[in-house]
């Protein structure tokens, strides 16, 4: 959430949009070509409505076996979610990889030719599948992520912001 000329503005994607239109008059960011417009908007709203529900998922089922699920449970809450994950969540999130791996070998970035807020966003959710062993098998994104991550922009952001932390 963000406070902007006492403007509340919440969800990550509403405040890249907010941010872009109100403060990238250069262009740094923001996509003038109608199609990769459109494509950003997509990656945008794709990042938190299709990719991050399952990763919340996993990261949950995944914590099953732990604290603060009650010692007595945590074999059985363990046992659970490793077969949760195994049947339902790495069957659902095959074809999202597949998807992203398959755009990233062909494409610099997730729209247009050059890094836009469609990259910004689905920086955290690869963040998310790479620390839970997502990415082995995607060399593309595995590039696309180290080359988000070694931006000078990137490096301010943490200085100013902190460390990201994802439970689990």
């Amino acid at each position: 959430m963000i406070t902007d000329e006492n403007r509340v503005i919440a969800e990550s994607g509403a405040i890249l949009e907010y941010l872009e239109n109100k403060y990238d008059a250069e262009y740094r960011l923001k996509l003038a070509d109608e199609q990769e417009v459109l494509q950003a908007r997509y990656w945008l709203h794709y990042a938190e409505g299709s990719l991050m529900p399952l990763l919340v998922m996993k990261l949950i089922f995944g914590r099953l076996g732990q604290a603060p699920v009650p010692w007595l449970l945590r074999p059985v809450g363990g046992a659970l979610g490793k077969g949760v994950q195994k049947a339902f969540l790495d069957k659902q999130l095959k074809p999202h990889r597949e998807m992203i791996e398959q755009h990233l070998a062909t494409h610099l970035c997730f729209a247009g030719k050059r890094f836009s807020i469609a990259d910004i966003q689905m920086s955290f959710p690869l963040m998310a599948l790479s620390q839970r062993g997502g990415l082995a098998d995607m060399p593309a994104t595995r590039q696309w992520l180290e080359t988000v991550q070694q931006r000078a922009a990137w490096h301010r952001a943490i200085e100013q912001g902190g460390d990201i932390s994802l439970l689990g």
